[in-house]
């Protein structure tokens, strides 16, 4: 029977992963789970990363939660800070600026429960950190009460325990379907984020329970079925709905659902549980189990999501100090936990409109699109390192847009949330269309974004887009902020357009895309509100984070959010000279004008590298004929923001776009126009890089005379040949060869 549970877990991760020659070292040492899960002394430094266990793109997130109400701070359930763990949950979500998720949570205790203490629900146990571990699919613990010793795993679907009592001990654990979460502002304030429709706890067996619940929040409507199995028999059990006791029944149905399952000790101190979770229905959780977890055995769990993690962080190989590889496959371990999988092993998922559907014979659906932030950088690197799975994200966001009428928001479980502006899936279209990458239906792909950029919907008028050339703040709150985005997003319709000859769409979409310029004011040197006559808005600070013009920013961070027209931004200020001086003043002005948004941090004058709208800023010196400014730049950015520490990062990782700014900004080079497939070179890191791109090519980047002090590129050679423009496309790097800097 071993022999044929390592076979099933073995065909379970065969999936369309690079694969790599065999590796000289292992690349999962240099990855710490731990890194952006703590916030300083003042607050500024805070990833909102969990440390728990999971697979790249996995259903499964198994990780603690520190907090009895988990609230926007930090949104992952976990904080460094804390010493008391609540449970162990199976999904979260990684650096993002919103709660949701924390679903099934398993405590495993050292004593009988009680009705009253089953109501109660707080079973929190202290803990520190050296009886703490991770890495790459395993979480370790010891939680101090119970002396219990807690270690997790997960395949892409299941979540897998491993408890370990402590002699003669009673074994309890508890299965609560109410974990909470909060918002932390003055509205919402004590008061649950989410309400829980319905849900349901089923004892199957004396080792089996499987159960649901239906959760509106965030995400709406938004369902997780589960299969819970255990290793031994347990031989009590204390089901509740809120305060009540329902007896010796075998299932609970209601909203505010706990079980307390009681094992014999004399029966062992191990216990092994494994929790498959489904999308759509207890069946898929059934089959997802059967799929992916017959074994008992953990060890081979933990091995298993070691190799895929080692065949994914090998995409890159990098030649620096331990700590700048820390940092640096951290980094891409974050990049890679998400968009996650959100279709069943057999290939059903609930569409937008609650339908069940199914994808072809071994394809999976991805949910999670974080767009807002991951656009810039994290969605590039994949369509750099991983084009086949960019394709697939590409694909779905397409069939997302067939149900719910245009691209994605902000999708998670399925749903759009409609956080944020803009709609910044399609510069993610664009750069994969831009890119060439295989597998994209080009017209489905193209007509998603055409329909998606002229139905109006929230925060999206078009008819008030085009009768203005603008959006008027009388007729639309955030205007600032939504024009220029939106005409990023034109632009990179338009170029897509060009690029299929389709040039009357070429034409509206590039008119559109020079929609921003009409909120420029060349008196006060910013974008700022007009109303609907063309009149400047009254009372215009752009210190201020507190206009409701701009959304989790001012006018200093907008004015430079124009990366399909730097020229024209550098005309604007009446030439390069005027404009270096703008942006020299950018980086150097320290003023404040009332409280700074709360999403602002890792400042360098007025640049605020924790909140994404800056994190091209630092590269438009190339445009102005000063790059040794932004090698300067990109250097104080990744010495200052990022450490191998768990107060890691300057801001919310927001699904891996903060670790993904690293990434590209230490190889040398970074995706300023996000949907161009083109990239302007900045100074490498390391003396030497190699991507191992997935169509057999090498890429390889070298920094010749490259010290700590020596941070200014004298030359750029392209295999042989000088890049002048300090650019380079998708596919010169695709091609393979060498990337030469010489370093001054």
């Amino acid at each position: 029977m071993k022999a044929k549970h390592s076979s099933l877990l073995a065909a379970l991760f065969l999936l369309p992963l690079f694969l790599s020659a065999q590796s000289a070292y292992d690349y999962t040492q240099y990855v710490n789970p731990f890194i952006g899960t703590q916030t300083d002394e003042t607050g500024a430094l805070s990833g909102s990363t969990f440390p728990g266990a999971t697979m790249p793109q996995g259903m499964v997130q198994l990780s603690p939660e520190t907090e009895l109400m988990v609230t926007w701070d930090p949104c992952s359930g976990y904080d460094y800070n804390k010493d008391i763990i609540y449970g162990f949950t199976h999904t979260h979500l990684s650096g993002t600026g919103c709660t949701d998720l924390i679903d099934v949570s398993l405590m495993p205790l050292c004593t009988a429960v009680t009705p009253e203490q089953l109501k109660a629900a707080d079973f929190g146990q202290h803990y520190s950190h050296d009886k703490e571990s991770a890495r790459p699919g395993y979480y370790q613990v010891l939680l101090q009460e119970s002396g219990v010793n807690v270690e997790l795993s997960a395949t892409t679907r299941t979540g897998i325990h491993r408890y370990t009592f402590p002699q003669g001990q009673p074994q309890t654990v508890v299965l609560d379907l109410d974990r909470m979460t909060y918002r932390g502002d003055a509205y919402y304030s004590g008061r649950r984020y989410y309400d829980i429709i319905q849900a349901q706890i089923r004892l199957v067996d004396d080792h089996t329970i499987e159960g649901y619940r239906v959760v509106t929040g965030w995400a709406k409507m938004r369902k997780v079925y589960f299969r819970a199995e255990f290793s031994r028999p347990f031989n009590q059990h204390l089901l509740m709905n809120g305060g009540l006791n329902v007896g010796n029944s075998d299932v609970v149905n209601g909203r505010t659902l706990r079980a307390a399952l009681s094992f014999d000790p004399k029966e062992g101190n191990e216990l092994l549980v494994k929790v498959a979770i489904s999308p759509v229905d207890n069946f898929g959780a059934r089959t997802n189990m059967y799929a992916e977890a017959q074994s008992w055995n953990f060890d081979e769990y933990v091995q298993a999501a070691h190799d895929v993690w080692q065949r994914e962080l090998s995409r890159i190989d990098i030649e620096g100090t331990e700590e700048q590889k820390t940092i640096f496959y951290t980094g891409l371990y974050h990049v890679l936990m998400q968009p996650n999988t959100m279709s069943d092993v057999d290939g059903r998922y609930m569409t937008t409109n609650f339908e069940i559907k199914q994808m072809p014979k071994g394809q999976t659906y991805h949910s999670t699109f974080s767009l807002w932030d991951t656009f810039r950088a994290a969605h590039p690197l994949y369509t750099l390192i991983a084009p086949d799975i960019a394709a697939q994200f590409v694909r779905d966001m397409v069939l997302h847009h067939q149900t719910y009428g245009y691209l994605p928001i902000w999708d998670l479980w399925g749903q759009d949330n409609y956080c944020m502006i803009g709609n910044h899936a399609i510069p993610v279209l664009a750069d994969a269309i831009m890119a060439e990458i295989p597998g994209i239906n080009v017209e489905a792909t193209y007509q998603a974004m055409v329909e998606s950029s002229t139905r109006s919907h929230f925060n999206s008028p078009f008819e008030i887009w085009e009768q203005y050339g603008y959006l008027p703040q009388t007729l639309q709150d955030e205007s600032v902020s939504i024009t220029m985005e939106q005409a990023f997003d034109d632009a990179c319709v338009a170029l897509v357009a060009k690029k299929l000859g389709k040039m009357d769409d070429y034409e509206r979409f590039y008119h559109r895309s020079m929609f921003c310029k009409n909120l420029f004011d060349p008196e006060s040197g910013f974008f700022r509100p007009k109303d609907e006559k063309g009149n400047w808005m009254e009372g215009f600070d752009p210190l201020s984070y507190e206009q409701p013009c701009f959304v989790e920013g001012n006018a200093w961070q907008y004015m430079w959010f124009v990366p399909q027209d730097p020229q024209g931004l550098i005309d604007l200020f009446g030439g390069k000279k005027g404009f270096l001086k703008k942006l020299d003043e950018n980086f150097s002005l320290t003023a404040t004008s009332g409280e700074v948004n709360g999403n602002a941090s890792g400042f360098i004058g007025q640049y605020a590298h924790g909140n994404e709208p800056s994190h091209h800023t630092v590269y438009l010196y190339n445009f102005a004929g000063k790059p040794e400014r932004t090698q300067e730049l990109v250097e104080q950015v990744r010495s200052e923001f990022y450490r191998a520490t768990p107060c890691g990062y300057a801001g919310n990782d927001d699904c891996g776009q903060m670790s993904a700014w690293y990434i590209f900004s230490s190889l040398g080079f970074y995706p300023f126009h996000a949907g161009s497939a083109e990239y302007v070179i900045g100074t490498p890191l390391f003396t030497k890089a190699t991507l191992h791109l997935e169509n057999g090519n090498d890429f390889v980047i070298t920094a010749k005379n490259k010290t700590p002090e020596r941070i200014h590129v004298k030359s750029v050679k392209l295999n042989g040949k000088p890049i002048k423009d300090y650019k380079i496309t998708h596919q010169q790097i695709m091609a393979g060869g060498t990337l030469e800097f010489i370093l001054k």
